[in-house]
């Protein structure tokens, strides 16, 4: 299987630096055109990534299958790539709960498949020392040393499926978690009408705090509307551990309401953004 290729499902702007590392480190990157957007198309031309006509062959031609993808869709796409009867490795590195990434793989061994549990922490992978995948499972070594040519960092961990997804979810809830009950705090001071108060005392003895805030507010919005999805994963997450899981509920509550600027340039003032916290999402 050495001389075969790595698939990547899907290269958005996180799978395209996974695949640009593997590419780095001397493997050839195959990827799925159909039925994607012409971004996403763009993005794998511009990156050199030999596209494949359907997904059988994808599957035939690859010896490892990297997914990347929004978590809501994570069980789909392992369901497709089962039903096609692929043999090779597949990595999972999406942020879902350990719990979900322990059902995904008994759904690929019991259909004669190698797993691996992933999980990425950090930004898309185009610098060293920024972005890191951290890995568990028998065969987590031999995906890892598909991207030892970076810039994308590898942790591997041991054999236990699920570690892997657990730093993810255990470093986001914080993260991620943090900007929605800011998301929050500032709809909340903005309804009550004293955000310019709550601002200026945050710029107290010369803080930067508020305007990092600010701009943590409105670059959210890139993201929000698969952010909402990472939240209720962390929350079935700390469920599973036995604490309270409504604070990552609320912030996926936070993340659907402001999901609706996704793809917006620029990006929406802080102030729209605001607004459309305060309107509850049908």
């Amino acid at each position: 299987m050495k001389h075969k290729g790595i698939g990547i499902l899907h290269p958005g702007a996180m799978g395209i630096s996974v695949a640009a590392s593997a590419q780095n480190t001397g493997h050839s990157v195959y990827w799925l055109p159909q039925g994607r957007s012409s971004e996403t198309l763009k993005r794998a031309n511009d990156h050199h990534l030999l596209p494949l006509p359907s997904l059988e062959e994808f599957n035939q031609t690859c010896f490892i299958i990297i997914s990347v993808c929004p978590p809501h869709s994570a069980v789909d796409v392992a369901q497709q790539v089962i039903h096609t009867g692929f043999k090779g490795i597949y990595a999972d590195v999406n942020a879902i709960s350990p719990e979900k990434s322990k059902r995904i793989g008994q759904m690929i061994t019991s259909a004669g498949a190698e797993y691996v549990d992933g999980g990425i922490v950090g930004g898309p992978a185009w610098e060293p020392e920024s972005t890191w995948l951290y890995l568990s499972g028998s065969q987590a070594s031999l995906v890892g040393d598909c991207f030892r040519g970076g810039p994308l960092e590898v942790e591997v961990m041991d054999d236990q499926i699920g570690k892997a997804s657990a730093v993810k979810m255990s470093f986001a809830a914080y993260t991620k978690g943090t900007t929605a009950l800011l998301c929050a705090i500032m709809a909340a001071a903005d309804e009550m009408g004293v955000r310019p108060e709550l601002e200026k005392q945050w710029s107290r003895n010369g803080s930067d705090f508020a305007q990092r805030t600010r701009n943590r507010i409105s670059n959210v919005t890139a993201k929000a509307w698969r952010f909402s999805g990472e939240m209720e994963e962390i929350a079935a997450s700390l469920e599973a551990a036995g604490l309270p899981d409504g604070f990552h509920l609320a912030a996926q509550d936070i993340y659907q309401r402001i999901s609706q600027f996704k793809g917006a340039d620029p990006r929406p003032p802080v102030e729209v953004v605001l607004e459309a916290l305060k309107q509850k999402k049908e």
